[in-house]
């Protein structure tokens, strides 16, 4: 009984919605055309009540779009990422198949050329068509193809707005089956056709129409569906996309489960397209002869960073994605930013050199193996280009995953080469890497690379702070518990001698060694202020981005001009005007002499130091330092030529595991960030080369004899006397008792060559 009395109602129904709607129609086009004229009838009044208040026109306004991010290959700029809120490509009028433009008019709207904005035909068509369903205006057809522009471009705009909230109230509105939504549409539509024109109408219905499966507007649906421009298609081609419009989940082709349904309409308007004469008989034919699989070629729509294929760029992806936003080039105000990143159609030119990025993350890969399971193990690899800040070099060894659920142990979405605000990272201590600051405040207050210092192990408080004594106990150790005697700023640095550069730090001020840390672009990752315990000047109490280490000693490399890093070289905007990146901002920080002194002792820890095994031997003019916390928690080497520094890290990302245990102390553990940063140097050498570091001032230039590797110089000791300290720069926060830092020499070699190292071995059970 239900059905026979629900089918009479629903007629009923549909019946008044077709006198309704026509009726509606009819005023608006006098309204449009005679805003002053009478509205006679109590129903036609009501349906109109609120029609002053619907806005004469809208604008068609930009549409959202691909951002395409790009970086270096093979000497080229070739994309990395696509990131959007849309997958739309805009394209214009000369961009789009004749066969693309005849089938929209054929399906949508036969008439579109010939009347105005709203089509009382078709308007009687679809409620006619209506009376066997329960939703006015459900059989479809009812509006013309300006009507559904209109609902386009309101649910582009409410796409568009600021907060979630506010987009799904928008949505919800411009979707919502109602009759005061259709009479909204049909004025706006009748505003629309009185500022643009039908070309300009039906382009930007093309570009602004969802095809399903994330694919917005003809172009991106034509190479996701069909592999292929929107300019090329067939007949066939582009009615199986228009067919697509009206149930763009059901119909999309995605799946062959979606054929049948997507050929029935195809062919409904191929036979449209032919009796409109935009097509003959025979091309008719073939056309609906063409099976829909023989011309889907379906390309998976790869957007977010997680899509990218280059090795080791995934997190250079998400940073970037994060910095963008920041940059004035895409609005004055966060909101602004996030908008038009948003609307997208940005081209994004980034520093990112992909080939060396491949060869950092094999490095990465197979000395720091993502699959260790005994504890947290992490690993980067990243270069600056001393002159100019452009980073060029990003990987790490965990792969990226920001879904909700992870993907496992080997994957983080984490970057660990930057700070807090860029990939979440809090940083780690840098140990020894830390000295070269201290060395710097040394030589500026006038001291030398040959001054000596009683490197004796004492409690070496009281220390000066900001001009006050600081009485905290500090007592560094060297690894062996020995006592080095007297040596000087170049021994202490080659050697990364602990009980030297504390004393070396007792006789300068820790706010003024603090202050030229800064100077270099030092910082907390985390955003906070750099400490000045005493423990600090030899890498303990702060915690650092192994960027943040690579710009410092560039600064160093770059003669003392510090440049700060960045990563974005330039943006596109959708009409192609190029628009700034990131500002270039260089500065003289230390005096050229003084560094040019720092360098040759940071040069001796490549010649006789810590680094002899990471040395390329390539003809490349080095410097850098080794830095080891504590109980080995992190692993460090910074250095690098004139041209490009790059810093290697190797740690615990969390807990404080003692690497000594699982490697041993001169096994594995103590050559994996030599040997990742020796095979990235090396190929980065051979990419950029280097000049010579500025000579320092004769009377700093470095002994004509290197010290032999191991020496102690201590007094009365011979020279050649073996050194067996190491380094273990505890994890104090400076008020606790001191670490006990030394940088561990490198494994001794014979000759010119290197040491020879194979890749860590894989941890048990970890295949």
């Amino acid at each position: 009984m239900a059905v026979t009395t629900s089918q009479p109602r629903r007629a009923l129904t549909a019946l008044l919605g077709i006198g309704a709607l026509s009726t509606v129609a009819g005023l608006l086009v006098s309204v449009a055309i005679t805003p002053g004229v009478a509205v006679a009838g109590q129903a036609a009044s009501g349906a109109i009540s609120a029609f002053d208040q619907i806005p004469e026109y809208i604008e068609i306004g930009k549409l959202q779009q691909r951002n395409v991010v790009y970086a270096h290959k093979g000497g080229q700029e070739v994309p990395l990422a696509t990131l959007y809120s849309e997958n739309r490509v805009t394209v214009g009028w000369n961009d789009v198949s004749k066969n693309l433009k005849n089938a929209a008019v054929a399906g949508e709207d036969r008439r579109f050329f010939e009347h105005g904005a709203v089509d009382l035909n078709s308007l009687v068509r679809a409620g006619v068509g209506s009376l066997a369903t329960k939703e006015i205006g459900s059989a479809g057809g009812g509006s013309t193809l300006s009507m559904q522009l209109v609902r386009n471009i309101l649910v582009a705009k409410a796409m568009s707005l600021d907060t979630e909230k506010a987009r799904q109230q928008a949505y919800a509105k411009a979707t919502e089956k109602s009759t005061a939504r259709k009479i909204a549409e049909m004025k706006l539509a009748i505003g629309l056709e009185k500022k643009y024109s039908k070309k300009e109408i039906l382009l930007a219905y093309l570009n602004i129409a969802y095809f399903g499966d994330q694919a917005y507007g003809v172009e991106a649906a034509a190479q996701h569906y069909l592999g292929k421009s929107s300019k090329t298609l067939t007949p066939a081609e582009a009615a199986s996309l228009i067919a697509t419009v009206q149930y763009p989940e059901s119909r999309n082709l995605s799946s062959p489960k979606h054929y049948k349904a997507n050929k029935a309409r195809r062919d409904v308007i191929l036979r449209s397209m032919a009796n409109e004469k935009m097509m003959s008989k025979a091309s008719l034919t073939k056309a609906l002869k063409a099976r829909i699989g023989s011309y889907v070629h379906l390309t998976p729509a790869t957007q977010g960073c997680m899509a990218v294929t280059e090795a080791g760029a995934q997190q250079w992806c998400d940073l970037i994605r994060r910095v963008v936003k920041t940059l004035p080039a895409l609005g004055k105000t966060a909101a602004d930013r996030d908008r038009n990143w948003r609307l997208g159609g940005y081209e994004i030119h980034t520093s990112l050199d992909l080939d060396l990025t491949a060869k950092a993350k094999e490095l990465v890969d197979t000395y720091a193996p993502k699959t260790e399971t005994r504890y947290a193990l992490g690993a980067v690899a990243t270069s600056v280009e001393a002159g100019t800040g452009r980073v060029i070099v990003m990987a790490q060894n965990k792969d990226f995953d920001d879904t909700l659920r992870g993907g496992g142990p080997g994957t983080t979405a984490v970057n660990y080469a930057v700070d807090e605000k860029w990939g979440s990272s809090t940083g780690f201590q840098p140990g020894s890497t830390y000295k070269p600051f201290t060395l710097l405040d040394w030589l500026k207050k006038g001291h030398s690379l040959y001054d000596t210092v009683n490197a004796t192990p004492r409690d070496f408080s009281p220390m000066t702070a900001c001009g006050a004594p600081d009485y905290t106990r500090f007592d560094p150790k060297n690894d062996d518990f020995g006592n080095p005697g007297t040596v000087t700023a170049l021994q202490a640095t080659i050697r990364s001698i602990n009980t030297g550069y504390a004393a070396m730090a007792q006789k300068l001020d820790l706010c003024d060694i603090r202050d030229t840390a800064k100077s270099l672009g030092v910082h907390p990752a985390d955003g906070g202020e750099l400490s000045a315990y005493p423990s600090s000047v030899i890498g303990s109490g702060n915690t650092v981005a192994p960027l943040t280490m690579a710009a410092a000693f560039a600064t160093i490399a770059n003669g003392g001009t510090y440049c700060e890093p960045t990563f974005i070289d330039s943006i596109v905007d959708d009409a192609g005007t190029t628009l700034p990146g990131q500002t270039t901002k260089c500065e003289q920080v230390i005096d050229a002499g003084v560094v040019a002194k720092a360098a040759v002792a940071m040069q001796g820890v490549f010649a006789s130091g810590t680094a002899t095994s990471a040395n390329p031997r390539d003809g490349v003019p080095i410097l850098g330092k080794t830095g080891t916390t504590d109980h080995a928690e992190q692993t460090w080497l910074v250095g690098g030529s004139s041209k490009v520094v790059t810093a290697s890290w190797v740690g615990n990302i969390e807990g404080h595991q003692n690497q000594y245990r699982i490697y041993g102390t001169y096994g594995a553990m103590n050559v994996q960030r030599l040997n990742i940063w020796r095979g990235l140097q090396s190929a980065i050498n051979a990419a950029y080369g280097g000049d010579a570091f500025a000579a320092a001032a004769p009377e700093y230039r470095p002994r004509t004899t290197p010290l032999p590797l191991g020496d102690d110089e201590t007094e009365g000791e011979p020279d050649g006397e073996p050194d067996k300290t190491g380094d273990g720069n505890d994890d104090s926060n400076g008020t606790a008792p001191a670490p006990q830092n030394d940088e561990p020499a490198a494994p001794p070699t014979s000759g010119t060559e290197p040491a020879p190292t194979a890749p860590a071995p894989t941890p048990p059970g970890n295949e």
